[in-house]
């Protein structure tokens, strides 16, 4: 059922009465000694939640430890005559909130809608106490309108770049720029491509939660549907799309049928039928965030086989540093910000060619052989990395600028 706009409002609020009466604290996960954040932060997301976790789940999960936090998604078609918001809560007490709209409206009355049921949404929340968060300049055309205290653009990909990419979006995303209190990167070569376009841009790289993927360090049970691949087995973990450079996979099971390429992660933007098969090409589609350890812990390479093109240019894969908290050695073909980051710490191998990558793996199966050598390398890399500190330090940054 759809919830009533009633029933939305009074969930809005971040305190409520308790039976009797005093207010209290609908999201037992806020601290006490709060931010000056505003009371109600919303994000406008191009990135479902349930998807693959990644830089908006980590950073908005802990945003929620401060405040309340509304993660706006992209809408929902139905076959229903009328619109509605889907509205569910994490186990992280973050509200997401999913548009469900008719199928077969113009793009311009789908905005309308969302307008609509966004204003419903807000309706009784001040402006003051009114934060906007957004990875989607996309939805800045139906949320231009909303006065806000704060306005924060976290700029994670050039996503005008990608496949499909609307044509408003370089004109939206100017819009938004021009609005916005700060501007956060997802890495520094698209902070070096934006930094002239606003006054207050910072750079954050891709972090990773170290507690979780050091489990792949330590000895436990395969996944059913890895179990049986032989070994060397040489993994990828993340989302298959344009950017994933599916003729250097072929070119490498043609050249070593001894090696297993296994691709953990659901496909996008492209047709599956047209990725490269072969007996030792194994596609094991979408995992849990909470899962992906135990696959990592059972690779013996970790791969980042990136092509090199317009929508990979200014990326900066947050897997890097997940492979290497998992003490997987990790080849990557030759991604700006991995070689500038990562490119002379000798634990990421960069390969130019198909042949150089071969024999980049080849390196890396010899520094997997001494597990324990390679983590004791690793550790010094990834020293003071962490989704908190990233975390803070966007804080900081947006404490400066909170009106």
């Amino acid at each position: 059922m759809p919830h009533s706009y009633a029933d939305l409002h009074s969930a809005f609020s971040s305190t409520a009465r308790s039976a009797t009466g005093a207010e209290e604290d609908i999201n037992p996960r806020l601290r006490a000694e709060r931010r000056p954040l505003p009371a109600t932060l919303v994000c406008f997301s191009h990135l479902r939640w349930s998807f693959v976790y990644q830089r908006p789940q980590h950073l908005l999960s802990r945003m929620a430890r401060h405040t309340q936090v509304h993660f706006f998604e992209e809408p929902r078609l139905t076959d229903q005559a009328y619109a509605w918001l889907d509205v569910r809560t994490t186990d992280e007490g973050l509200r997401v909130v999913t548009p469900c709209l008719p199928a077969g409206g113009t793009a311009e009355r789908d905005e309308e809608r969302q307008r609509s049921l966004l204003d419903a949404y807000l309706e009784g929340v001040e402006p003051s106490e009114l934060g906007l968060w957004y990875y989607s300049p996309m939805m800045y055309a139906f949320t231009a309108h909303l006065r806000a205290s704060l306005i924060v653009y976290d700029c994670m990909d050039e996503l005008s770049a990608f496949r499909m990419a609307p044509p408003q979006l370089v004109q939206r995303e100017a819009d938004l720029m021009r609005r916005a209190d700060v501007v956060f990167t997802g890495g520094q070569s698209l902070y070096e491509s934006k930094r002239r376009l606003h006054a207050n841009i910072h750079a954050f790289p891709s972090s990773v939660d170290i507690r979780h993927f050091e489990k792949a360090c330590t000895a436990q049970s395969e996944p059913a549907d890895q179990a049986h691949i032989p070994r060397p087995r040489l993994g990828f973990c993340g989302v298959v799309d344009e950017r994933f450079d599916a003729g250097l996979i072929c070119s490498l099971s043609v050249a070593r049928p001894d090696w297993q390429f296994v691709i953990v992660g659901p496909t996008a933007k492209i047709d599956p039928a047209s990725l490269p098969q072969a007996p030792n090409i194994h596609y094991l589609g979408q995992k849990a965030y909470d899962e992906l350890p135990r696959y990592l812990g059972g690779w013996d390479v970790a791969l980042m086989p990136f092509a090199l093109n317009e929508a990979t240019r200014f990326i900066s894969p947050t897997k890097t540093p997940e492979y290497l908290a998992a003490g997987r050695p990790v080849v990557s073909t030759a991604i700006a910000d991995v070689v500038h980051r990562y490119g002379d710490t000798g634990v990421v191998r960069i390969a130019r060619s198909a042949r150089e990558f071969e024999r980049q793996i080849e390196a890396a199966l010899v520094d997997a052989s001494d597990r324990p050598a390679f983590i004791a390398r690793v550790k010094p890399v990834l020293a003071g990395m962490s989704w908190d500190t990233t975390c803070d330090a966007m804080l900081s940054e947006i404490e400066k600028c909170v009106r």
